[in-house]
């Protein structure tokens, strides 16, 4: 049975940083694209940054370019999200998403973890 358990999220205030980790079991993780998503109440789900495997390769939103950083870690089957500069509208449930990287149709979702920016 394919997990993704999502953490680290919580109350910080504006200009601060936060890291969320994402962990992935009952799948080959190494084939995978990891993705992260995020809601805000009353908005559609916004796909804010992405990273390839193998290679790495990263992408970002506008609107968390620059102060977000996606990563992963194969052997810990986990990836991350640093989220550095945090603003009170990145106030929202972040999301961990897993796709295979031949087959989209293996497309894995974590239960989300509140992120909330205020002073």
């Amino acid at each position: 049975q394919v997990q993704l358990v999502e953490s680290g999220g919580g109350l910080v205030q504006p200009r601060g940083s936060l890291r969320l980790s994402c962990v992935a079991s009952g799948l080959t993780f190494s084939i995978y694209g990891m993705r992260w998503y995020r809601q805000a109440p009353g908005k559609e789900r916004e796909l804010i940054a992405s990273i390839t495997s193998p290679g790495g390769i990263t992408n970002y939103a506008d609107s968390v370019k620059g102060r977000f950083t996606i990563s992963r870690d194969n052997a810990k089957n986990t990836a991350y999200l640093q989220m550095d500069s945090l603003k009170p509208e990145d106030t929202a449930v972040y999301y961990c998403n897993a796709v295979h990287l031949y087959r989209r149709e293996y497309n894995y979702w974590g239960q989300g973890t509140q992120v909330t920016v205020s002073s």
